[in-house]
C-alpha cells in the first residue's frame, strides 16, 4: 500500500466482526501486538488473548468479552502497523459504536488499559440492560433512513413499544432496534414502504435505543473515573458525526451513544468533506470498508487485521 495517499483516516470496527483465532498471527509475528494482548490480560485479570485465539467461541461472542476482545485486537493491529510502516498524516480517527473507544485510544485520549476495562464494563452493563429489558435488532436494506424513521414512529404509535433507527450505516442500509413487538411491526411497515429486505440480527440486546438507558447511567459513572487527555488526532463521534473537542464532550458522547443512532454516513462524509482521501480499517474483517464503498467509491480503502494486511501496506 505504498501508494496510499497521506490524508488518511483510521477507522475501527464494532461487534459482529469478531472471529475465533483473531489476532493470533499478529501475536506470533509482532512484539508490539504481543505486548497489547499481554497488557489486556493483565488489565482484566483474565486470559482474553486465549479467548481470542482458542475460544470457547460462545464465550467470545458474549458481549462482555466481545467488546474488550475487538478493541484489543484492533489496537494490536494498529501498533504492529505503526511499527512496520510510516503512516503519514492521520487526519481523523473514527469507530463504529464500540470502535469509537478504539479510535479514542488511537488518538491518545484514553490509555489502552483504561479503555479495555471500560469496554468490558460497557459490555456488562449492556448485557444486564438486555436481560432487564429484552429487545432485538434488524438490518433494513434498500430503504432511505428517513423512511425507516417513519416506519419506527408509526410502529411506536401503534404498539406503544420502543423501536427506533439505531445505525445509519450507508445509503440504503439502516439498522432498527427495540422491543420485539415494535420491531416486528416496524419490519412489516418497512417492507410495505419499499425495503428490499429486513434481516433480523442474532442479538438479544437493543443497542443504540432507549432500552439501554440503565447501561448509559452506569457508563456515566464508570467514565467519571477515567482520565481523558488531549487528542493527538481528532475523533469523529457517532452521535454528532463531527469531531469531539474536549474531555467533557467525549464523556457525553459515549453515554449518549448507547441510546442514540450511530451516524456513520454523516461521520464518513464529514471526513471526506475535510480532505480525507483514504481510509484504513484497523481490526477484524472489513465491514466498515465495505460500508464506505457504498457511501463514496472515490477514497482508497485498506483493511488491516492480520499479518497479510500489514505486509500489503
Amino acid at each position: 500500500m505504498a501508494q496510499m495517499p497521506n490524508k488518511l483516516a483510521l477507522i475501527f470496527p464494532s461487534q459482529g466482526s469478531q472471529y475465533l483465532g483473531m489476532g493470533l498471527d499478529l501475536y506470533q509475528r509482532y512484539p508490539e501486538a504481543r505486548a497489547v494482548f499481554d497488557e489486556a490480560d493483565k488489565a482484566l485479570g483474565m486470559k482474553l488473548s486465549e479467548l481470542c485465539f482458542k475460544g470457547p467461541e460462545n464465550e467470545l461472542h458474549d458481549t462482555i468479552n466481545t467488546q474488550p476482545a475487538i478493541l484489543t485486537m484492533s489496537v494490536a493491529a494498529l501498533r504492529a502497523l505503526k511499527a512496520m510502516h510510516h503512516l503519514g498524516e492521520i487526519a481523523f480517527a473514527a469507530g463504529h459504536s464500540l470502535g469509537e473507544y478504539t479510535a479514542l485510544v488511537a488518538s491518545g485520549q484514553i490509555s489502552f488499559a483504561d479503555a479495555v476495562r471500560l469496554v468490558r464494563e460497557r459490555g456488562r452493563l449492556m448485557k444486564q440492560a438486555g436481560e432487564d429489558r429484552p429487545g432485538g435488532m434488524a438490518a433494513v436494506l434498500g430503504l432511505a433512513a428517513e423512511v425507516g424513521d417513519e416506519a419506527c414512529a408509526q410502529a411506536r404509535e401503534e404498539t406503544g413499544t420502543i423501536v427506533q433507527v439505531a445505525n445509519h450505516n450507508s445509503p440504503g442500509q439502516i439498522v432498527i432496534s427495540g422491543e420485539q413487538e415494535g420491531l416486528e411491526r416496524a419490519t412489516e411497515l418497512a417492507l410495505q414502504k419499499g425495503a428490499r429486505r429486513v434481516v433480523p440480527l442474532r442479538v438479544s440486546i437493543a443497542s443504540h435505543s432507549s432500552l439501554m438507558e440503565s447501561a448509559a447511567r452506569g457508563l456515566r459513572e464508570a467514565l467519571a473515573r477515567v482520565v481523558l487527555r488531549e487528542a493527538n488526532v481528532p475523533v469523529v463521534g457517532n452521535v454528532t458525526g463531527k469531531p469531539l473537542r474536549s474531555a467533557d464532550e467525549v464523556r457525553e458522547e459515549l453515554v449518549k451513544q448507547l441510546v442514540s443512532p450511530v451516524l456513520w454516513v454523516d461521520s464518513v462524509r464529514y471526513m471526506l468533506d475535510h480532505g480525507v482521501t483514504a481510509f484504513a480499517e484497523i481490526g477484524p474483517k472489513d465491514v466498515l470498508s465495505n460500508l464506505i464503498k457504498r457511501i463514496d467509491q472515490s477514497p482508497k480503502r485498506a483493511s488491516v487485521g492480520d499479518v497479510a494486511g500489514i505486509e500489503a501496506w
